[in-house]
């Protein structure tokens, strides 16, 4: 019973910490007049660097149409471009524009100077456990039922 107990209180402040990151990174983002969502897909951008929009939607845990309409505002505001395929002209892919780079660029070390601000409020053996049970967290996590 008391795992239980342990295993929901587990779920409930890890919830409460992601809305807390969430709150950190959406005033980050109002800077720059994105949203949120806006912001997943140019971060995944950055480090894919090119995908369809059904991996992103995949990614995303959002549908297609609703990808889709967040590529198009990104698009109008030329964060980001679309391109289809020279194979399969039915595919398109989405990229970040190459005049948004440069300040994608100054985003991304704002956002990882920001975490690095929050981190560094914690004892090198609290950041040590932090980084221990996130990595136990995500193991479990990843543990596929058979």
């Amino acid at each position: 019973m008391e795992t239980l107990d342990e295993s929901i209180e587990v779920a409930k402040l890890f919830q409460e910490v992601m809305q807390l990151f969430k709150h950190n990174m959406s005033k980050l983002l109002e800077e720059t007049g994105m949203s949120m969502p806006q912001g997943m897909v140019i971060g995944l951008l950055g480090k894919k660097k090119k995908m369809k929009i059904t991996e992103l939607s995949n990614e995303l845990c959002l549908s297609n149409s609703t990808v889709s309409g967040i590529i198009d505002r990104l698009e109008k505001s030329e964060m980001v471009v679309r391109e289809r395929s020279e194979e399969d002209r039915r595919v398109v892919y989405v990229s970040i524009a190459p005049n948004f780079k440069s300040m994608h660029k100054i985003f991304h070390n704002q956002v990882e100077k920001s975490v690095e601000d929050i981190m560094s409020r914690g004892s090198e053996e609290e950041i040590h456990k932090i980084f221990e049970g996130l990595g136990t967290l995500k193991r479990l996590l990843s543990i596929e039922k058979k």
